[in-house]
């Protein structure tokens, strides 16, 4: 056998992984292999794999002996859509996936060199956790990875994707990247499994229940996007991609669009009820606004009472932060002021303008709410558009009491053009509720002694208050509001602003960091 046999032979074993008995256990779990994950999340013929020869070198517990290719796991770089991307894959068919020292330098290795190229960084996890055999290096490996994600954080886009079991410690790589994908009924994520917390707590859980891609996408919001399977998973990895630039120094890649950024939406005129109370769907207000009506939502299932996701106007990317009436009258809560802080300081790193779209009647009361710490939680979504210097546009369609109103980015938060809807109502609290505290109206009503002539000059107070601020032209003369418009020029006007806004320099003072109320 010459040497360049050899070179293919020994290739040919590694590219098998644990070997075809476990390659088929894999798809008998409707899972794929590593290296079929990096063939579909990357352009045909473009992944260029590294370190396949590497191996691990624990002299314990019989490793030496063990067969593990690549150390269970697939380092690389290629292409997504013609953008070079870095990547790593666990192989679960490979010990497990397990992280054994020089499988977490194999991952260290790549993350280095994306942040040097300034490029996208995939980490697709799979694996059992650490390598116990392997004593504290495998956490020593974390430790690195931990490290890098997060001196990387808000230089390149960093995702991780969940195909299969992810415990322990692992799990904080994901949770300081900035999106996290899940394969529903496929992968796992949790501190500890269903059989430690069983003899801890006495509780008895699956582990799908715990940690599964419909937990984390619903009730812990900590994953953002689930898959139907691994490749309807990697094909939503690639549109997100498309989304964002490669790094912090650069714009997200536009694309060519034939719907017209001037096109009018005469629905918009008559879409807000004439009753305050009654409900519509945020939604169809941003898919009227969106090119050709695409959306692509981020934590989607998650404190519905906010919509956050990524559209186009122009071809150009756009962050959406906005109220949803149809669930919970659109208030803000604890889980709602995360989701949204979150997107908002994400478009900021990656210098996406950001278009709140505002209709909130206040913040959720409640004892759960405050013993919950909704003061501190409702601060990160103030902190977070104060401190983000992209453009931002606020157009308030119909509620905007309080200090939600202040929340959902007024003038004062620094938005640099607010536009309102004729059906915008801007002001401390409704009038009934303000009429009700007010003490000058409170000693009024106290005077009079006839119930029905009280009731009337109550409801005459209502009236008065109402056609003092429940329109939006009484902030708009303070000059709080940049101008009233005919709703169905929304998308014109947003594009008209963005378009003004695109050479906008805005710099914070000199510091090492702020301290956002975490």
């Amino acid at each position: 056998m010459n040497k360049l046999e050899k070179l293919l032979e020994k290739k040919e074993h590694l590219y098998q992984g644990g070997g075809d008995k476990r390659i088929e256990s894999q798809h008998k779990k409707g899972k794929l292999t590593a290296r079929e994950r990096l063939n579909i999340l990357f352009d045909k013929d473009t992944f260029v794999e590294m370190d396949t020869f590497v191996k691990n070198r624990c002299p314990f517990y019989g490793m030496p002996e063990k067969d593990m290719p690549g150390d269970g796991v697939v380092t690389g770089y290629g292409q997504i859509d013609g953008r070079l991307v870095f990547a790593f894959a666990q192989d679960f068919t490979v010990g497990g996936g397990s992280l054994g020292e020089y499988h977490g330098e194999k991952i260290v290795k790549v993350q280095g060199m994306a942040l040097k190229m300034g490029a996208p960084f995939v980490g697709l996890q799979d694996s059992g956790g650490a390598r116990i055999e392997e004593g504290v290096a495998p956490l020593s490996g974390f430790g690195k990875i931990f490290h890098n994600n997060t001196i990387s954080s808000g230089v390149i886009p960093q995702i991780s994707v969940i195909m299969g079991p992810c415990a322990g410690g692992a799990v904080y790589s994901p949770a300081i990247t900035d999106f996290i994908f899940m394969v529903d009924q496929t992968s796992q994520m949790f501190i500890t499994g269903p059989n430690v917390i069983k003899t801890v707590t006495g509780e008895i859980v699956t582990s799908e229940q715990l940690g599964g891609a419909r937990t984390h996408n619903t009730v812990s919001g900590v994953a953002h996007f689930m898959g139907a399977n691994d490749e309807d998973t990697l094909m939503q990895v690639r549109e997100l991609l498309t989304y964002l630039p490669s790094n912090n120094k650069e714009l997200p890649p536009t694309y060519a669009c034939t719907d017209d950024v001037n096109r009018l939406i005469p629905e918009f005129n008559t879409i807000i009820p004439d009753n305050p109370n009654k409900a519509y769907d945020m939604y169809d207000i941003i898919r009227g606004i969106a090119d050709d009506g695409k959306i692509f939502d981020v934590n989607a299932m998650y404190a519905k009472n906010i919509i956050t996701c990524f559209i186009r106007i122009g071809g150009s990317t756009v962050g959406v932060i906005a109220n949803q009436p149809a669930v919970g009258a659109g208030c803000l809560d604890i889980n709602a002021s995360d989701k949204s802080a979150r997107m908002v300081r994400r478009c900021d790193a990656f210098n996406i303008p950001i278009l709140t779209l505002e209709d909130v009647p206040g913040f959720l009361p409640g004892t759960n709410q405050e013993y919950g710490g909704i003061i501190r939680h409702g601060a990160k979504l103030l902190y977070a558009y104060c401190e983000a210097t992209v453009p931002k546009i606020t157009m308030i369609l119909r509620k905007a009491y309080g200090g939600a109103y202040i929340a959902m980015c007024n003038k004062e938060l620094g938005s640099d053009m607010v536009l309102a809807w004729p059906s915008a109502q801007i002001a401390v609290m409704g009038a009934e509720g303000a009429v009700n505290i007010m003490s000058s109206v409170k000693a009024e009503l106290k005077e009079i002694e006839n119930d029905d002539e009280r009731e009337a000059l109550r409801k005459q107070r209502i009236d008065e208050y109402e056609e003092l601020f429940n329109n939006p032209y009484y902030a708009a003369g303070l000059g709080y509001v940049d101008d009233v418009i005919e709703p169905a020029t929304a998308r014109q006007r947003i594009a008209s602003a963005l378009d003004m806004l695109k050479t906008k320099k805005e710099t914070l003072p000199p510091k090492k960091h702020g301290d956002i109320p975490l």
